[in-house]
């Protein structure tokens, strides 16, 4: 079952148009009592800076949720009008959106529509007529393919359409897929990723204090999944797994591979997803806006390097690839854009690594580590963030790596203090790749110690059917950084107050 939110959609020049607009209604699944519907509108008319769909149900039917605008019911006449993100609607171009509704009797489609008052035509084919009217005017021509013989009647659906009802989503955490762009598990229902990050595993160990930042015994995982959290992200320290000679012996290698392991298991044995992310890694930077300036994996670096993070991922595929519950995040941060002079110097380096402008080590771009993924024969869902600290997708879609398994999506990062922080910027640059592919925040916070602006970032996404998780799951004083709890048995700050209440909302 497949149906997409009103996204805008250029068209071909050129063509005719018998109205000022043209719709297509078509029933994408039905089951007893209910099923769902696709309309798609093409404006033939001049460029509109907002609109309004209306039209009639014929035989009762009652929409129950809608998606990609605002729709209402009154009786039998429906109204669809725009979202703000998709206000334009340009000559020749065309919106499609979905929604569920009942039926009883009949499920007969709508004969009539308008577009901001304007009736439309319908793109249904038209209905044979046996005897053609009368006319003193020969009419014009309708080019035809030849091969086709002229008594074959028009396509047309099937009268009885899909009788399936919508997929149920598995119990306990899925094996996620991507489908159009959509997060969906194997039994092809649609999911959202919301939860958490539980930092730590990036720090501890190559600060030689240990593996997690507090406890992450099963007390403490079930005290995330309390929230309603469907989804924990974990950030890693490639030294630390890779074992490194500078990081402790207690603390790198299989110690470390193997605490990791055992916080997945206890994330999944509660029905929540567990994001496996890399954070930190090895390589000298110091530019500008560098985190430090230690070749080691202590700071967060503008791109990963070439040295060890192909191997580092080689390996956590390989650790993980036979269960795809587990998703992996490529990198935490990158910001190349600080380093280089120009966009298409970071956009490049970003996906193709090398030599890169103000970089002083060899990195590896996204190519390669989605490559390095694939090559173990990982199947597993795939991360991929954008520039500008993960802030930015603008050019996200034009430089997106090649995936061989068709398992990516798109992970972006927002606080209230970066560049990419408004609707009018998430509406230019982020509604463009979460109409292509899945979309995570991967990290939303504030440095306020409130929550207004996640709430306005919850808002966003969730009126898109997007994902996101919150930073972070850690007992620090929020005005030194976001922080979820104040204590790890579930205690929200009054940060975490809005991420808690809002996640236990959505799921009750």
């Amino acid at each position: 079952m497949a149906s997409t939110a009103f996204a805008v959609m250029g068209t071909a020049s050129g063509a005719a148009a018998a109205s000022a607009c043209t719709v297509e209604y078509s029933v994408v699944g039905q089951w007893a009592g209910g099923y769902q519907g696709a309309v798609t509108v093409t404006n033939n008319s001049v460029a509109l800076s907002g609109w309004s769909l209306g039209f009639d149900f014929p035989a009762g039917q009652v929409v129950s949720q809608g998606w990609g605008g605002k729709w209402s019911q009154s009786g039998a006449s429906v109204t669809v009008v725009n979202e703000s993100w998709n206000a334009s609607l340009g000559t020749g171009a065309k919106v499609t959106g979905g929604f569920i509704a009942s039926w009883t009797g009949a499920n007969t489609a709508p004969t009539a529509f308008t577009l901001n008052g304007t009736p439309c035509d319908t793109g249904a084919p038209p209905t044979p007529t046996p005897t053609p009217t009368p006319s003193t005017t020969a009419p014009t021509p309708t080019p035809t393919d030849p091969t086709t013989p002229p008594t074959t009647p028009p396509t047309s659906p099937p009268t009885t359409p899909p009788t399936s009802p919508p997929p149920t989503p598995v119990t306990g955490a899925p094996e996620l897929g991507v489908t159009g762009n959509k997060f969906t598990d194997q039994n092809g229902a649609v999911r959202r990723l919301l939860g958490v990050n539980r930092s730590g595993g990036e720090f501890m160990c190559v600060q030689g204090y240990g593996f997690f930042d507090g406890p992450v015994d099963d007390a403490s995982v079930k005290a995330i999944a309390d929230w309603k959290a469907n989804t924990v992200r974990i950030p890693l320290n490639e030294e630390c797994w890779l074992g490194l000679d500078n990081i402790k012996p207690e603390y790198r290698g299989a110690n470390y591979v193997n605490a990791v392991k055992d916080l997945v298991t206890r994330v999944l044995a509660h029905g929540m997803t567990p994001v496996v992310e890399l954070h930190w890694t090895h390589g000298q930077y110091t530019g500008n806006s560098a985190g430090c300036s230690d070749v080691h994996a202590s700071c967060q670096k503008p791109m990963p390097g070439a040295q060890y993070t192909p191997a580092f991922w080689t390996s956590v595929a390989n650790t993980f690839k036979n269960d795809k519950r587990v998703v992996f995040d490529l990198f935490n941060e990158p910001y190349p854009d600080r380093a280089t002079s120009t966009a298409t110097q970071a956009w490049s380096c970003w996906r193709d690594g090398g030599t890169c402008p103000g970089i002083g080590y060899e990195v590896a771009g996204m190519q390669d580590l989605v490559d390095a993924v694939r090559a173990t024969g990982a199947k597993n869902l795939v991360l991929v963030p954008g520039i500008a600290y993960s802030n930015d997708l603008s050019q996200w879609r034009a430089y997106k790596p090649t995936d061989p398994a068709g398992n990516l999506a798109a992970a972006w990062h927002v606080y209230n203090f970066n560049t990419c922080a408004d609707e009018t910027c998430w509406n230019n640059t982020l509604a463009p790749v979460a109409a292509e592919v899945p979309l995570l925040a991967g990290e939303i916070g504030e440095n306020t110690c409130g929550h207004a602006f996640i709430d306005r970032v919850m808002k966003w996404f969730d009126d898109r059917g997007l994902s996101y998780l919150g930073w972070t799951w850690n007992t620090w004083n929020c005005n030194s950084g976001p922080a979820l709890i104040s204590s790890y048995d579930g205690t929200p700050t009054a940060f975490g107050i809005g991420l808690r209440d809002h996640l236990r909302a959505l799921t009750p």
